[in-house]
């Protein structure tokens, strides 16, 4: 196996639902600034970059995880994320956290379908501006494009307005 696994589920669940899509290799990229230089014909903003975060619940109701998806220019709002969510306290995942939710998928490569992690999928709704958006797809040498109407089918985010 060249790639990490989830990048193998992604390509068959796109090939299943019988959506377009593109694949790209590339050089490892860790940020969202990296991939987009490596990425011709597609913008920063087209990028949706996946955060992990952990989410702490008012009134003792414990904590859980969540996916936060926002466009690859922008940042995450964490005042309006804990509003919409009414959680006390948000914070980006440990990299173990990470490792153990997806199976070892490294931060830099975590592709924005929370559905395939049992996550609950946040993503702003900047995403809505480009016919496509471009992420990596489990593996940070490796990225997929796809229309966003076919992402918002297939993963059914929760859309809200979560960045600044």
């Amino acid at each position: 196996m060249k790639y990490h696994s989830v990048v193998y589920k992604i390509i068959d669940l796109l090939k299943k639902e019988d959506v377009w899509f593109e694949t790209f290799e590339h050089k490892s990229v860790k940020t969202s600034e990296e991939a987009a230089k490596v990425r011709k014909g597609y913008s920063l903003a087209q990028g949706s970059k996946a955060l992990i975060s952990r989410v702490k619940l008012k009134k003792g109701k414990g904590k859980r995880f969540v996916m936060i998806v926002v466009p690859g220019n922008l940042k995450f709002d964490s005042k309006k994320v804990r509003k919409i969510l009414d959680a006390k306290d948000i914070t980006l995942a440990s990299i173990e956290s990470v490792a153990k939710i997806t199976n070892g998928v490294k931060i830099g490569g975590i592709p924005p379908f929370g559905n395939l992690f049992n996550l609950e999928t946040i993503a702003d709704k900047g995403i809505l501006e480009h016919e496509k958006i471009i992420f990596n797809a489990g593996d940070r040498k490796f990225s997929i494009s796809m229309k966003t109407k076919d992402y918002l089918k297939i993963v059914k985010p929760r859309l809200e307005h979560i960045s600044r």
